[in-house]
């Protein structure tokens, strides 16, 4: 056939046509398959089934765009001017930072592009088809539209097929469509309008078959298939810039004219007055090289590194640094249902067994836990009706627990581990059940007869156990088993009623029955369990909430974070766990369907309002991340599936799960959970908001220097007076500030109340009016104090231009060390944080008064650096100006914010 009239995925609905049609438009016949020749004839037309790598960004492209950035600039500068001065070490020094900044982001950003990669990976796969009659073991990567793929339990589907043949087949697509349990499959056609998720007689690329048999016939292969669409969308999700990035370009841009403006006036004014220009352009160089603040880059890396630090040690990995000051800015958590607010263990909750209900305590597949009554603990065996409905559980079922890793996991169906589990908590411990009532024969789960039935032996006689939908075998029934083990009339509408009841709590309902038989039957068939059955009870289970996620949304809603549930689950479940883990007071729900029909220009509005989106596709997900942000807002989103992997790229920041997360979700992220807990994120914003509150207090204590020192310097030409800084003395505050001084203020511990307060405006500058008003008053401080006692030695008798300056430059060191005590807490005075709390501030201190005392006083110094020794009453003049300093900005902080009381309210 003429390969060209093969409709594309997007041309025909295959889940709606009737098997003749498909296989009539994709030119096979399911009997006998493709032969060899057309085979290779549609390899060559189609491609082969694996996801196209989409390139990316040259890897020595990426390295040097890490120097397209305003600071760094800034940095780049202040190295060629440092050079031009022939201070090769300096110079040296602020290139190494430069390079290492560079090769910091560098290794960190290059393991974003890594997330096609693993799609490829996930596909690349053996499969087994029937080619030309024949069975085949081929690679995935040569199967084409139209092949014949057969799959049992165990396999992943190797592309997306249209199911011809059906024996019991359940797939695991939670990684793709986010449901939480097995699906079960059959071959009939569908509804032409009918989500991804519940086209239940295709079988998608890249899921895994957990039960049962089926053949299907390939209608997609490579970038056509659900997968490879994915793979589209990741890489059409655009990588944003964090708040942080977006701040500090900003500003840095704002600094960098200002700097470049201000030395050019400078040269200016002093040309104009008739001064060298020579002797101007280096007052230019010196009033640059003192403003600039070499140190902030290094400072951002190094602040976000620690961060990165202490993430890590509350299970949070970070993949990009920025992305730890994303959280602590973020405004909505976009979160997955199933494994990030859930356990993705499924657990019985509730048993109705011989007219009476029972809570089950305890979650997922641990076996700790206990039965109640009423609030109060039972003993299953003195209730013959609920220890038989829990019987019937553990007989009629195919799974195992198992011990993986120090944890307990299910090898199996997950309905019927929680049937398992339940048991446990009742005594009724598998093996040893087991191995009392001999598995003789059994009916397997089929998804037409939704139930499944076990013959046992082990008694006087033998027993039929069946379980499954409550409408496939209540009418089955003729009594019921009493709670004293009697059999009792059977009340079907109270029966219906309890089911009722358990699915509006959002629970999965089974029911359980049972019939005695005679001793010597030895097999079973459907004729067995067609009526005769004693109704033995109900069981309702659910993928539980974890606690910990119940706690931590509470505290995000506190901290003024919205969380939304963004899953491919029911809308009925999705709302009940919503609800349990505290979303909201009242709980919103949109299903995809719905939101299909929402135009781009409402959908953000409806975005913003709605707690709860449910049954999603992944484009879907990525059109609500786009939404919310086009309100403004900073996004994180939370998965572990290939589906969420679009929007955990375009997110302002992915969180990917460690554990349960596929490789196509990590590669996409920002910050993986190591323990897959919803509550690490809680504790992860809590440390962003601690770092961003860090490299605030780092900007605010550095500016006022450099604004000073290039203050001082531009006041000096505006008088007409000798320079009281050169650019060699001016770099030498800034570099042994900075790393003396200013790298121990970034390992100040976490303020107090961080998670008491709403989320930081992304709209708000670094600084803030107050912040502001605080620079511009230290500044003033140090030109002031510098100028004044310059002045003062200049013409006190027989002291030299060398010792004026050298007093200069130590008074703007110690305005800083005394700065640096006021900075530990922006709005709180500084003895109710405690003054020796920090002892890195402390050794810093002390360090700075020695390489001071070194840079006064020792000849080398002195050679270097133009300085000579002060006196005791010079000492005496700079400890007093540094001191008012210290007073006028605790006092400062004490008027503004009304003392600690009302500092708690303020932002730290």
């Amino acid at each position: 056939m003429d390969l060209k009239e093969i409709p594309t995925p997007d041309e025909a609905k295959w889940h709606h046509l009737k098997m003749d049609e498909v296989s009539r438009l994709l030119g096979s016949d399911p009997q006998k398959g493709l032969d060899d020749a057309e085979v290779a004839k549609r390899l060559e037309h189609f491609g082969p089934n694996s996801v196209t790598d989409r390139g990316g960004v040259p890897g020595w492209k990426r390295f040097l765009l890490q120097f397209h950035q305003p600071l760094i600039y800034i940095l780049l500068a202040a190295c060629a001017i440092t050079a031009f001065l022939h201070e090769w070490v300096d110079s040296s020094v602020i290139f190494g930072v430069v390079v290492i900044n560079a090769i910091i982001g560098f290794i960190q950003e290059s393991k974003a592009e890594r997330s096609i990669e693993a799609l490829s990976r996930m596909i690349v796969t053996e499969a087994t088809v029937r080619r030309a009659g024949r069975k085949l073991r081929v690679p995935s990567a040569n199967l084409v539209p139209g092949d014949v793929v057969l799959l049992q339990s165990g396999d992943r589907v190797p592309a997306d097929l249209r199911l011809t043949d059906v024996h019991n087949l359940h797939c695991d697509e939670s990684s793709l469509t986010g449901e939480s349990l097995p699906v079960g499959k059959h071959a009939d056609p569908l509804e032409a309008d009918l989500a991804l998720a519940d086209r239940k007689n295709q079988a998608y690329a890249g899921t895994l078959v957990t039960a049962g048999q089926a053949e299907g016939l390939v209608w997609a292969t490579g970038d056509a298939t659900e997968t490879g669409r994915i793979a589209r969308l990741i890489s059409s999700a655009t990588d944003i810039s964090t708040p942080l990035t977006q701040k500090i370009a900003y500003f840095s841009k704002l600094l960098l004219w200002a700097i470049l403006g201000l030395a050019g006036l400078t040269f200016a004014v002093g040309v104009a007055r008739g001064e060298p220009a020579v002797d101007m352009f280096m007052a230019s160089v010196a009033l640059a090289v003192g403003a600039i603040p070499e140190g902030l880059p290094a400072a951002v890396t190094i602040v976000l590194a620690i961060g990165v630090n202490r993430m890590a040690k509350r299970r949070a990995i970070i993949r990009k640094l920025p992305a730890v000051e994303t959280l602590g800015s973020t405004t909505v958590i976009c979160s997955d249902k199933t494994g990030t607010l859930t356990q993705n263990q499924m657990t019985v909750q509730e048993i109705r067994a011989g007219g009476l209900t029972y809570e089950v305590t305890g979650g997922g597949y641990e076996t700790e836990g206990e039965i109640r009554h009423e609030g109060k603990k039972v003993e299953p065996e003195e209730h013959p009706a609920l220890i038989e409905c829990l019987r019937a559980g553990v007989l009629c079922n195919d799974s195992q627990l198992v011990i993986d890793e120090g944890r307990q996991t299910v090898q199996g169906d997950p309905t019927e581990a929680a049937m398992l589990v339940a048991g446990a908590k009742a005594g009724l411990v598998h093996s040893e059940t087991k191995d009392a009532a001999p598995l003789i024969d059994t009916i397997p789960f089929e998804s037409d007869h939704m139930f499944r039935a076990t013959l046992h032996g082990g008694g006087d006689r033998r027993v039929i156990y069946k379980v499954g939908a409550v409408e496939r075998l209540l009418d089955r029934c003729v009594d019921a088993l009493g709670d004293d083990g009697k059999t009792v009339p059977l009340d079907k509408d109270r029966v219906r009623a309890d089911v009722d009841a358990l699915a509006s709590q959002g629970l999965r309902v089974l029911s359980f029955a049972r019939r005695h038989t005679h001793e010597d039957q030895d097999s079973l068939d459907h004729g067995h369990v067609m009526e005769g059955l004693t109704f033995l009870g109900i069981q309702g289970m659910i993928d539980p909430p974890r606690e910990e996620a119940i706690a931590s949304v509470a505290d995000c809603r506190r901290a003024g974070i919205m969380v939304k549930m963004i899953t491919g689950d029911h809308a009925l479940t999705a709302k009940v766990i919503a609800a349990k883990v505290g979303l909201a007071d009242e709980v919103d729900a949109i299903t995809g369907l719905e939101l299909e029909k929402i135009s781009d220009e409402d959908l953000p509005e409806i975005a913003e309002a709605t707690e709860v989106f449910a049954r999603v596709a992944p484009e879907q997900k990525l059109r609500l991340v786009r939404a919310l942000q086009s309100r403004g807002h900073i996004v994180a989103m939370t998965g572990d599936g290939v589906n969420d992997a679009p929007a955990l790229k375009q997110a302002d920041i992915g969180v990917a799960m460690g554990i349960s997360g596929t490789d196509v979700a990590k590669g996409a992220a920002d910050m993986v959970l190591t323990d897959d807990n919803f509550a690490s994120i809680e504790a992860a914003v809590e440390e962003g908001r601690g770092v961003f509150d860090n490299l605030i207090k780092f900007i605010v204590w550095t500016l006022p220097t450099n604004l000073g020192e290039g203050g001082i310097i531009f006041a000096a030409i505006l008088l007409g007076v000798t320079l009281p800084v050169l650019p060699v003395q001016a770099l030498w505050v800034n570099m042994t500030t900075a790393l003396l001084l200013g790298l121990m203020l970034v390992f100040e511990p976490k303020g107090t109340g961080l998670m008491s307060r709403p989320p930081r405006d992304p709209k708000r500058p670094i600084l803030t009016f107050p912040l502001f008003m605080r620079t511009g008053l230290v500044s003033l401080i140090i030109i002031g104090g510098g100028l004044l006692l310059f002045h003062y030695l200049m013409i006190r008798s027989g002291d030299t231009v060398d010792e004026a300056r050298t007093a200069v430059i130590n008074t703007v060191v110690f305005v800083k060390v005394a700065y640096l005590f006021s900075c530990r807490s922006l709005h709180r005075t500084v003895f109710s944080i405690g003054f020796f709390s920090n002892r890195l501030v402390i050794a810093g201190t002390l360090a700075t008064v020695a390489v001071q005392w070194l840079f006064t006083y020792t000849p080398v110094m002195n050679r270097l650096f133009q300085t000579t020794p002060l006196d005791a009453e010079t000492w005496a003049a700079i400890l007093a100006i540094s001191l008012f300093a210290f007073i006028a900005v605790e006092f400062e902080k004490w008027i503004r914010f009304g003392g600690d009381r009302g500092a708690n309210k303020a932002a730290d």
